[in-house]
């Protein structure tokens, strides 16, 4: 094979040899009919190493200087971008131009125009998919005679696939099915698949949430490996695992969570002596029981992060573990990292350490308890916790100072309100509305952020293998993007060429505090900004204006906490051999690289299954009318955020009075005779006229636009006058 390979790459390098397809370059070579099997694998070989491409017209050439690798983005209109895999690039693909790719496969695309003006893409067709996302589709089924077709979850993916007579699993119209791909499409012919499982009805319950699941290809059931490893995992910590551990078991500890939570993996601890606060942020030893290699430890980097879908979890390592011996559970004896630290009254850090711990937590509290006691004072509340109470308002105060401080080096704190959807036992949504966040839910986050960064701080001046959390300075294009979006506003933030700093955002943020537009404006600043990673270099973190951070406190439901949690014990233990250093720099990019990986689709599953639940929510209500914000402008419509979170669509065909088109500059819809202007963060009062839960779409229509009432009342006081 090898010699073969060597002698097509020969031809084709050979001067003058001008491009043409395999057929023809076996005429070329005099290629015997018995051996044309064996020359078409070898071209197939050479095109998969990409020592070959094949361009739009199946012709043969040597890849130039612009071809490149990536992961292909796919949209619903069929065209998509490419990440390209070693810039900080998108290269938009036009839908003539994506061939058979679809969602997240990985792809070789050549670059054949480059932009004309500032701020355009470069664009780049698909000339072959080197790796596909996933060979099995989720979707719904749709039966038409013996034959079917499978409209996609994945909206992205682009195409209906089309089911053959015989490879329906008896599947009946509305089915979520799970579809073995056998053909991936091409301009002239649908893609192709078998149903090889049925999962339910789309209107059975649950079936949705599971189908989620199965589209992004989260791992559900524990293998054999993992159940038998858990056989030898005690359910309390034995008295020789306590030994030459810090005992810290005379501090009063509480932990502080959600009504609901079940794996407690932080707890705290606060005294303060002669001005001096002495923080704890007590942090589960996960790693006592999770060794590397074994197969809990594979099977949590497999998954990477626990799975939070409204009423279903699918945790990062079995509950056995996450929900027992190594939960923080309230008087138990429990094996921990402890950073100590001692802070002084302007929130700066005195001194610190970490050490191998052993606590007992006192009081398990949740957050509306706390709120009850700090925030409403609420006397029932108090003398319930009355032994705890004066550590609470210390807290408050510590988490007040901290807070400040992190503030006054330009740290962003979005305060969007998060979706809350509750549901019933058969997992319907009864009730959709803002997550409520207060200063008991963010005294953890204050005290989490300052282990976290106190953590990587320490671990990056012992220049030691690491895995730092990092969100890189935004793109100016994006920034300039914001600027022009704020403008609408009679907003402006200083946009130079050069690094935007946090303070900016941070300001714009603060002119914005307690209007109407709070949210909206928060939501485009957020989308302005980059994701943030896990990476083995220390960056910083531009959206907490740290030069240090990392994730140091969730090793139950993250694994690159697990596995910091890992180096910092054998650096403790002083086992941090050579050999070791060189072991972790070998294998800690693989993990950044997958915990990112699946922190991604963790994210994006829970924002599907919120989108699933949103629209059946918002069933129960069509024909009724809500008072919205307009969310989104684009040249298809206008998107209408309700008070609940739930935002719908209005086509720009369904608006009435004039013909509109989309003012790009200002990001509005405009009529064309009349002028009447729909724009980002204005009010209007909207009806609920359908939803979809196969296109995945709420759609609303415009009734009116709520009364001013500032307006309202001088047009009374006018009357009044009259």
């Amino acid at each position: 094979m090898d010699e073969k390979k060597e002698k097509i790459l020969g031809v084709i390098r050979t001067e003058g040899y001008r491009p043409m397809k395999a057929k023809d370059l076996a005429v070329l070579m005099n290629v015997p009919r018995e051996e044309k099997k064996d020359f078409l694998d070898a071209v197939e070989a050479l095109l998969s190493d990409g020592k070959i491409i094949e361009d739009q017209r199946n012709l043969l050439k040597l890849p130039g200087e612009n071809v490149f690798s990536g992961v292909f983005s796919g949209t619903a209109k069929g065209f998509g971008f490419v990440r390209l895999a070693d810039q900080d690039e998108d290269i938009f693909i036009p839908a003539s131009s994506v061939a058979d790719a679809h969602d997240k496969d990985r792809v070789l695309i050549e670059i054949v125009k480059n932009p004309d003006f500032k701020g355009e893409k470069r664009e780049g067709v698909v000339l072959r998919v080197l790796e596909r996302n996933d060979l099995k589709i989720v979707g719904t089924f749709i039966k038409n005679n013996g034959y079917g077709f499978v409209h996609p979850d994945n909206q992205k993916f682009g195409s209906d696939i089309f089911i053959p007579k015989g490879f329906t699993a008896h599947a009946v119209s509305g089915h979520k099915v799970i579809v073995e791909m056998t053909y991936f499409g091409s301009a002239s012919r649908k893609p192709e698949g078998h149903i090889i499982n049925v999962i339910g009805h789309i209107d059975d319950p649950g079936s949705d949430i599971i189908s989620v699941i199965r589209a992004f290809g989260i791992p559900m059931e524990f293998p054999d490996g993992v159940i038998n490893e858990l056989k030898g995992i005690p359910d309390h910590v034995f008295e020789e695992e306590k030994a030459g551990r810090e005992d810290l078991r005379d501090l009063q500890t509480v932990t502080i969570d959600g009504i609901d939570s079940k794996d407690l993996d932080d707890a705290v601890s606060l005294t303060k002596e002669g001005g001096v606060y002495n923080l704890g942020v007590h942090i589960a030893d996960v790693t006592h029981y999770v060794k590397e290699g074994s197969p809990l430890d594979k099977e949590a980097l497999k998954r990477g992060t626990s799975n939070y879908l409204i009423d279903k979890v699918i945790p990062m390592l079995p509950h056995e573990l996450s929900n027992g011996i190594c939960s923080l559970n309230a008087g138990e004896d429990r094996l921990a990292l402890s950073c100590l630290m001692k802070i002084d009254s302007k929130g700066n850090m005195i001194e610190h350490k970490i050490v191998e711990s052993l606590i007992h937590v006192d009081k398990r509290m949740s957050y509306p308890s706390v709120k009850k006691i700090i925030e409403d004072k609420d006397p029932e509340e108090t003398e319930e916790y009355k032994e705890f109470v004066d550590m609470f308002f210390l807290m408050d105060e510590l988490a007040g100072i901290l807070r400040a401080k992190r503030h006054k080096r330009g740290s962003i704190d979005f305060d969007i309100p998060e979706c809350k959807i509750k549901v019933d036992e058969k997992g319907e949504p009864v009730e959709i509305g803002p997550y409520e966040r207060n200063r008991a839910t963010m005294l953890i986050e204050d005290f989490m952020l300052i282990a976290n960064e106190t953590v990587a701080e320490d671990y990056f001046w012992q220049e030691l293998p690491f895995v730092y959390r990092t969100h890189e300075s935004p793109d100016p294009e994006k920034i300039q993007k914001l600027a022009t979006f704020i403008y609408n506003f009679g907003l402006t933030i200083k946009n130079t060429n050069e690094e935007i700093h946090p303070k900016e955002i941070q300001s714009l943020l603060s002119k914005i505090e307690g209007t109407e537009a709070e949210s909206l404006i928060q939501r485009l600043t957020l989308r302005s900004l980059k994701q943030a990673k896990y990476t083995v270099n220390c960056d910083g973190h531009f959206g907490l204006a740290a030069r240090y951070y990392c994730h140091f406190t969730s090793p139950i439901r993250r694994y690159p906490d697990l596995q910091i949690h890992r180096i910092i014990k054998q650096n403790l233990q002083g086992k941090l051999t050579p050999s070791k250093i060189k072991h972790y720099e070998s294998i800690l990019p693989e993990v950044a690289y997958l915990s990112s990986r699946y922190e991604r689709r963790a994210d994006e599953a829970e924002r599907e299954v919120e989108k699933l639940k949103k629209i059946e929510f918002m069933s129960k209500y069509i024909g009724e009318e809500f008072e919205g914000v307009i969310s989104g402008v684009t040249s298809s419509g206008l998107y209408v955020e309700l008070k609940n979170t739930v935002e719908g669509n209005i086509p720009i065909e369904d608006l009435e009075g004039d013909y509109f088109y989309f003012d790009e500059e200002h990001y509005s819809l405009v009529g064309e005779h009349t002028k009447k202007t729909y724009k980002l963060g204005q009010r209007l009062i909207i009806r609920v006229e359908d939803t979809d839960k196969l296109l995945r779409t709420i759609t609303f229509s415009i009734v009116g636009e709520p009364e001013d009432p500032e307006r309202e009342n001088q047009r009374t006081d006018d009357e009044q006058d009259k």
